[in-house]
């Protein structure tokens, strides 16, 4: 994603007006709600049954409008975009703002990474509907082109997948421009089928949507999971605060996405009013014969923009993931000197790659997917509710009976859509949540192994006037130079440090032992970011903290610590980093073997702790040891 970020300390901020940033945001932000109108209301008319009449499609034109209003503008948009961490949002964000680092909150935590899992199994199905939609217009344009959309839109998605490693700074400035376009062909393309049909407006009032759900049924409430699809990219518009800041987000919400939108699904539901049909695509049915070619190829433009929104986020979460401690190190690129938030994670992409591939390929259609589509989301925004409750009760102070009063409504809200997406599950919902078992599952294993090494750790630490004392006693020779000592240990000399004076019989003159923590805020400031005691002399202890969405970089660290006053040599620094190798432990304490086999295998695959930390790989040195856990 773009990074325009306005927090002052925040790694390649570019500074820009309010609309700039607005129209910026258009392209990243707004990618996936969007392009909802290509499929939202021809899936929830489909599911009314039978051709609907004019109380069907004003309700249903209703129960859009209204949920866009309530989630996303009043939700999303008025209450969590002020639950910020340090400028962050997104449920993983959330989770830690809630001080789960300080406290042992396990309800919180699990809430915060089954949600972010979540995502990850919606974040494979936006591209493939997303893009299937789009082509489908080729149907209207002629029929005879319908064998080539399904292998179009696969091209598509490799092309899109295999030129992330380039990274996307110059697609990226053409995001938020092309994206205004569309939403402004949107408007134009509603309110044309609104002059042809104007009683459709009465729609805007929300007793038609109550007297849809009365008089509906099972089906009515069933249709709920439809009408959900129009606001699956709501969720972005918190987790990417932090790239723009609120204001450029809510300027482009409400001045160009909202009434786009709206003036769209009632643009479509003039047609239906007028006798359009439902079977096929009812948004192409709004555009001229003449307009239609240039039209779905806008509409494929917006849909690649809307994917690249979707896998540059999962970069983002997946990093945010990384430096929270609850996934393995994963090679991550900056793809961009100006750009923080310009990344790519080699494994999140191919993965991403292969699972919206096979989900394309399976399913074949966008109607097909829309029954997949949907679950994952709606469980994540019932857990942000949930989160938000406790956010606005702990950090606003709110008393409970107000705080229970909004957060419940939003509950309420959003379960009535989860049980309505749940009926999907046999139809392919089961699709989004199984990838997310197998993400949660991934992070849980993570995290279980190496609270257990950390553990094992902290009981080989030596203290610091024991080791010192064995050095004078044993003779051991001081050769020139600065010793750099990577561990978790906080206390003592680290065993990472004592293996390395058990194998080489000597130490440097100057020894720096440093451990790296996360903290619960994305950025730490420069000031606070280093803690340096001379626990002994010419022996540093020193603790470095990051935040979740910074990454370290040691030597910039060590040359801070240096004119800070530390005795360092720099022209001569040698690092040392353990190198654990996890093997089943006989003590009644252990880990279940097979958690212990599959976070082996995770940290055998992990990335190198020298490219994490940006160490010198000629300056590196690896120890070694068995950890029994």
């Amino acid at each position: 994603m773009p990074d325009l970020a306005l927090t002052q300390h925040r790694p390649g901020a570019i500074a820009s007006s309010l609309p700039a940033l607005g129209l910026s945001a258009l392209g990243v932000v707004f990618g996936d709600i969007g392009t909802s109108p290509l499929y939202t209301l021809k899936t929830v008319l489909n599911l009314t049954g039978a051709k609907p009449d004019a109380a069907a499609t004003l309700g249903v034109l209703s129960l859009v409008i209204w949920t866009l209003v309530i989630v996303t503008s009043i939700k999303y948009v008025s209450f969590a975009m002020r639950v910020d961490n340090d400028g962050e949002g997104g449920i993983l964000a959330l989770m830690s703002l809630l001080g789960v680092k300080r406290r042992q909150r396990a309800a919180i935590v699990a809430v915060g990474l089954i949600g972010a899992a979540l995502i990850y199994g919606d974040g494979a199905i936006t591209p493939a509907i997303s893009v299937l939609s789009a082509l489908e217009g080729l149907d209207i344009v002629t029929p005879s082109l319908h064998p080539y959309i399904l292998p179009a839109a696969v091209l598509i998605l490799v092309a899109l997948f295999a030129i992330q490693p380039q990274g996307t700074m110059r697609i990226g400035r053409a995001f938020g421009p092309i994206m205004a376009l569309w939403f402004l062909a949107m408007a134009a393309l509603g309110l044309w089928g609104i002059a042809h049909h104007p009683a459709v407006l009465l729609a805007i009032d929300p007793r038609a949507a109550i007297a849809y759900l009365r008089s509906g049924g099972t089906t009515g409430f069933l249709v709920l999971g439809g009408v959900f699809l129009c606001v699956t990219g709501a969720e972005a518009l918190y987790a990417d605060m932090g790239h723009f800041g609120v204001k450029p987000i809510r300027l482009a919400w409400s001045a160009l996405v909202f009434p786009s939108l709206v003036l769209n699904y009632a643009g479509q539901a003039a047609l239906v009013l007028a006798g359009a049909p439902t079977a096929d695509n009812i948004f192409y049915r709004l555009c001229p014969p003449a307009l239609l070619v240039p039209l779905v190829v806008l509409a494929t433009v917006a849909t690649i923009i809307a994917s690249q929104s979707i896998i540059t986020g999962a970069f983002s979460m997946t990093r945010q993931a990384i430096q929270l401690g609850w996934l393995p190190r994963l090679h991550i690129t900056q793809t961009s000197e100006r750009g923080y938030g310009q990344i790519y994670v080699g494994a999140v992409n191919w993965l991403l790659m292969v699972v919206t591939l096979g989900l394309t390929i399976g399913f074949g259609k966008s109607d097909n997917l829309a029954a997949a589509y949907g679950i994952a989301v709606s469980a994540t925004m019932v857990m942000t509710s949930a989160l938000l409750f406790i956010a606005i009760r702990e950090i606003w102070g709110w008393p409970l009976p107000a705080a229970a009063a909004v957060a419940g409504a939003f509950l309420v809200v959003d379960s009535a859509f989860l049980l309505a997406n749940l009926a999907k599950i046999a139809d392919g919902g089961y699709v989004p949540l199984l990838l997310a078992a197998l993400v949660y599952g991934v992070m849980l294993v993570w995290h279980l192994g190496a609270q257990a090494v950390s553990a094992r750790l902290q009981e080989t630490v030596v203290p610091v006037a024991s080791f010192m004392a064995r050095i004078a006693a044993g003779g051991i020779p001081r050769v020139p130079g600065t010793a750099v000592f990577l561990t978790r240990t906080e206390r003592d000399a680290p065993p990472v440090m004592v293996w390395h004076l058990k194998h080489n019989r000597a130490l440097h003159q100057r020894l720096f032992v440093l451990t790296v923590a996360t903290e619960a805020v994305p950025w730490v400031e420069d000031a606070t970011r280093l803690k340096v005691d001379e626990i002994a002399p010419r022996f540093w202890r020193a603790t470095a903290r990051y935040g979740f969405m910074e990454r370290p970089d040691i030597p910039a660290l060590l040359r801070t610590a240096h004119a800070g006053g530390c005795g360092l040599d720099l022209s001569d620094v040698t690092y040392y980093v353990g190198h654990e190798t996890v093997v089943p432990s006989d003590d009644a304490k252990r880990l279940p073997r097979w958690v212990e086999a599959l976070y082996a295998l995770m940290q055998r695959n992990s990335a190198h702790v020298s490219d994490y930390f940006k160490l010198p790989r000629d300056a590196v040195v690896e120890i070694g040891r068995e950890i029994a856990i």
